[in-house]
Formats: C-alpha cells, structure tokens, sequence
C-alpha cells in the first residue's frame, strides 16, 4: 500500500497542475470504489475552483469552496494529470475535468481506493480520530512515551497506530525502528523517553528524505509523472529478511509483528 511519502508525493506532484483551474465535470464510470462514492459528487464539484490539494495521513483532500473531495489511493490506486483526450486503460473509474483541456484520471485495479465528499466547515468521520502528523510540530519524542506508558503491544504496532501518529506504515516504521536502534518487538510501555526522543526524530528524518527521493518503489504505485520512487534502493532493513545487516553484518531477522512481516537486526537493535 502507498505510505505516507508516496501520497505526499503524489499531492506535489499533482498540486501545479491543479490549484486554480476549474472542473467542468466529473465523470463516474462505476458507482463505488471500497464504499459508494457520493451520487451527488459531480453536482458539487462542477464549476467549482479547485484552491489546492491538501494532505490528512494517507488521504488527499482536493479543496473548493463548497467542500473537499476525499481522495484514498488504497492498494494500487493512482491518480494522474492526462490531456484530456487520453484513451481510456482499464480500471480508470473517475475523471476530473478541468478547464486546462486536462483530467485528473484515478485507476485503481483493485478498487481498495476511496473518493468521498466533506462539506466545507467539517471533518470526515475517516479523519475525526487520527493523530498527529509526523512532519508536524505536534509530533515529537515526548508525545510518543506520554501515549505508550503502560501499553503492552510491540512498539512497531504502536508506533503504527493511526491514533498515535499518521502515515507510518510498515515500511518507514521498520526503518525509523533501525535508525533508533531500538527492537520492534520491545513493548511500547518499556521504552524510554530518551530513546522514543531518537525514534521520533528517525521517524521525522526518514519520511522526509523518502518524500525527497519521490517514496519508495512499490509493486501497485507509479507517481503523477509515471516514475516509480527511488527510496527502495536506500532501505535498510525492509524486505531484507535473512540478508547481511549492513551495519554489523549479522544475519537480518524476520517475523510477523501485528500481522506484519516486519525485519531487524538483533544486534543493532535493543
């Protein structure tokens, strides 16, 4: 699934050839994606300007006057600015039209991808309960031990609870869990302030160097300009289960943790 560098990615990328343009409609070619998409989309957003494209966690939030159409990617959904006349692919299920002779285009194979409706001057129920941003200053060290004190679960499902912090998946939360040198199954209420300081600031470094890199390569997604991530390449221990620590040289250990393969180095790591 695109974490939370690959949708960041996919906002800038998208935000220039977006914000200020008017839709002339919204083309619907099935009724739902994972939930119903809204009937009364197309009505709401024709002819309105599109003032920017904002981000909340893993959803893109395409604002107008009257509201914001909510954007998930799921598992392989991508979205991209095409002229207009761009034969249609398989899978393509909604198109934006815009003023500049343009479509904001979403394909999505495995329809796991979401497009709903916020009014203007409220929060979708999908984005009541989440937590701090990463990249904010809402998010720190302190934030982290005050949440974790007395919980039992692993600290890498803990540190990838969406009431806790947004937007760390498996793949940044196994990195960040590296760069801190601490193990993904230690229990979120054994960690020290001082050392969930170090994964705090891992994780604020990592998610903004991938967002830098343009994400990392996944299987399902491509980014608006067509090219893959290039962060995979840096990774140091996701999806590197059994191979040589490039640290220590120790042999990589892998397990599932929260139904999660999740890989680390027993002796980097503490």
């Amino acid at each position: 699934m695109p974490e939370l560098p690959e949708v960041e990615t996919t906002r800038r990328g998208l935000l220039p050839h977006v914000a200020g343009r008017h839709v002339r409609k919204v083309v619907l070619r099935r009724p739902d994606l994972r939930l119903p998409i809204p009937p009364e989309l197309p009505k709401l957003l024709r002819g309105e300007e599109i003032h920017g494209i904002t981000r909340r966690a893993k959803y893109l939030l395409m604002d107008s006057d009257r509201g914001s159409a909510l954007w998930h990617l799921g598992m392989s959904g991508s979205l991209r600015v095409l002229p207009a006349d761009t034969p249609l692919r398989a899978h393509d299920h909604v198109d934006v039209e815009l003023d500049s002779g343009h479509v904001l285009r979403f394909n999505d194979p495995r329809r796991f991808g979401l497009l709903l409706w916020q009014p203007a001057g409220t929060v979708h129920p999908l984005l009541q309960s989440l937590g701090p941003e990463p990249l904010s200053d809402d998010f720190d060290g302190d934030h982290l031990f005050r949440l974790s004190r007395g919980r039992s679960a692993p600290v890498k499902a803990f540190l990838m609870d969406q009431a806790a912090v947004v937007g760390v998946g498996n793949i940044y939360a196994a990195e960040a869990l590296f760069a801190a040198g601490i193990a993904p199954t230690r229990e979120a209420g054994k960690v020290s302030l001082d050392r969930y300081r170090k994964l705090a600031d891992a994780v604020r470094a990592i998610l903004a160097h991938a967002i830098e890199r343009g994400g990392t390569t996944l299987r399902d997604f491509i980014s608006p300009d067509g090219l893959p991530g290039y962060f995979e390449q840096e990774l140091q221990v996701y999806g590197r289960g059994g191979e040589p620590c490039r640290v220590c040289g120790r042999k990589l250990r892998e397990a599932r943790i929260g139904q999660r393969a999740s890989v680390w180095c027993s002796h980097c790591q503490k």
